[in-house]
């Protein structure tokens, strides 16, 4: 069976603004439509607003992340810390240069990245959307 996992973000309004940040985080290709470019919206169950993203798939090396703007009043925010995404980089040189990115652009640090008890580095960072990262470096990247 052939399958490929590519996690799918409903943004609470902000997916416009988030691609584009992951653009610049991971590189790769973005595909970003609006409702606003679709033919016609005619039949939808909501009205979207101006500008909002009907879906984005952002393609870069190690990860595909996919999503789009969530529809409706009163969106739940997507800081949480019962999910994560794990990014496991080659060396702890990658993962620092990383985590400075996010933090640089906003976001903060959720468990500082060190030397964990089971040999491998690790640690956590949550972007400016909510979205926590957890970064590790295996034992032979240190």
């Amino acid at each position: 069976m052939a399958m490929q996992f590519c996690p799918y973000i409903s943004f609470p309004g902000n997916a416009s603004e988030a691609f584009p940040y992951y653009h610049d985080l991971f590189g790769g290709r973005l595909d970003l439509m609006t409702y606003d470019a679709m033919p016609s919206t005619e039949g939808f169950p909501f009205t979207p607003p101006p500008g909002a993203v009907a879906h984005a798939t952002l393609e870069a090396p190690g990860i595909t992340l996919t999503g789009g703007d969530n529809m409706g009043e009163n969106l739940p925010g997507l800081a949480s810390d019962v999910y994560s995404f794990l990014l496991a980089f080659d060396t702890t040189e990658d993962a620092h240069t990383f985590i400075a990115k996010v933090t640089e652009g906003g976001g903060e640090i959720a468990m500082p990245f060190e030397l964990a008890p089971w040999g491998d580095h690790y640690g956590q960072v949550r972007d400016r959307f909510g979205i926590r990262w957890d970064v590790v470096v295996g034992a032979e990247g240190q």
